[in-house]
C-alpha cells in the first residue's frame, strides 16, 4: 500500500477556542502533531480550516492545504484536502491523526497502516486502548470499542462503538479516535448521510457499520494525551 497521513484542524473548537495554534513547550500544538507524524516515515499533510493553520505548517517547511472552513468533520476535510493534492490516487490509504494530540506516538500511525495492509477485509483500520481506570466503564465521554476479540490477540473486528455502559466481566476497549482509511472507503463514507445509529449515539465511525464498511482495530498500550478543554491543555504543557 501506499499510504499518507493527514491532520485535520480547524480553529473552531468550543471548548478551547484556536486550539491548534496554543503554545505547547514554545511551539504551536498542530506543529508537534505534525513533526510527531513526520518520525512515522509516511508523508504528512494538514488539512486545515484556517489560513492561520496553513501559515503555522508552512513556516516550519511542512505541508498543508485550506479546505472550506464549513465542511462538517475531520473526515470530509482530509477528503477534500486528498482530492486537492492526489487527484490521480497516487495514494490508496490515509492515516488520519488528530491535530490535538501533541505526543502521539508516530508508531499509531504505521499500526493503522499495517493493519489495512495484513487485513485484506479491513476497509477502516482503528486503534484501541485499555480503561484507564474504572470510571471510564461508565463516562459517556469514553467511547467503547466492542470487539470480536479473544484474549491475548492484539487486533479484532468492530461490531460497535458506544457511549453507554456496557454489560459483562470482560476488558473494556476505550477508543482512540485515529483512523486508516482505503481510499475507496473513505470517499464512500464521505458520500454517504449521517446514519441513524451515528446521530444517536453522536459517533460518526458507526455511519461505517451501518454501511457495511469493515472496521478493525489494533489494542495499543495506553491512550495518547488528547487536549479537548483548559485543563487537558495545563497537562500538555506541564508534560512538554
Amino acid at each position: 500500500m501506499n499510504p499518507l497521513i493527514m491532520i485535520p484542524a480547524r480553529m473552531a473548537a468550543t471548548r478551547l477556542p484556536d486550539k491548534p495554534l496554543a503554545e505547547i513547550g514554545g511551539k504551536p500544538m498542530i506543529v508537534r502533531a505534525y513533526e510527531s507524524a513526520l518520525n512515522s516515515g509516511l508523508p504528512v499533510v494538514v488539512a486545515a480550516g484556517d489560513q492561520a493553520i496553513v501559515d503555522a505548517i508552512v513556516d516550519i517547511g511542512g505541508q498543508a492545504i485550506l479546505t472550506d472552513p464549513d465542511l462538517p468533520s475531520g473526515s470530509d476535510r482530509i477528503r477534500a484536502a486528498l482530492e486537492a493534492i492526489d487527484p490521480d490516487g497516487q495514494y490508496d490509504a490515509v492515516i488520519n491523526l488528530q491535530g490535538d494530540m501533541p505526543f502521539a506516538d508516530p508508531g499509531l500511525a504505521t499500526a493503522c497502516a499495517a493493519l489495512l495492509h495484513g487485513e485484506p477485509s479491513c476497509d477502516i483500520a482503528t486503534l484501541v486502548a485499555p480503561e484507564a481506570d474504572a470510571s471510564d466503564r461508565t463516562n459517556p465521554d469514553v467511547v467503547k470499542a466492542v470487539l470480536a476479540l479473544e484474549a491475548g490477540e492484539r487486533h479484532g473486528k468492530a461490531l460497535y462503538f458506544t457511549r453507554s455502559t456496557l454489560y459483562g466481566d470482560a476488558p473494556v476497549w476505550r477508543h482512540i479516535g485515529i483512523y486508516g482509511y482505503r481510499r475507496e472507503a473513505l470517499l464512500r463514507f464521505c458520500a454517504a448521510p449521517p446514519s441513524p445509529l451515528e446521530k444517536r449515539e453522536k459517533l460518526e465511525q458507526l455511519r461505517a457499520l451501518e454501511m457495511g464498511l469493515a472496521i478493525w482495530a489494533a489494542v495499543i498500550a495506553e491512550a495518547p494525551l488528547s487536549v479537548d478543554n483548559p485543563d487537558d491543555l495545563a497537562a500538555a504543557r506541564a508534560a512538554a
